[in-house]
């Protein structure tokens, strides 16, 4: 089974909430997001934290 990362993630949320990069602001910035998105960056640990918070999940969804 192939691996999943937080990006991979992040993806399948929004995708299931409707949600567009712009309605992650409160995570962070859209050009941050993209980058995560696009694995340019990772996810640090505010991050993971909001986001887990936000899709009400473990933290460890997104590591």
């Amino acid at each position: 089974m192939p691996e999943c990362t937080g990006a991979d993630m992040l993806r399948l949320f929004m995708e299931e909430h409707g949600l567009n990069q712009t309605d992650l602001s409160d995570i962070d910035s859209q050009g941050v997001v993209s980058e995560i998105l696009n694995g340019r960056r990772e996810l640090n640990i505010r991050q993971v934290r909001l986001l887990a918070k936000r899709f009400q999940v473990s933290p460890a969804v997104f590591i």
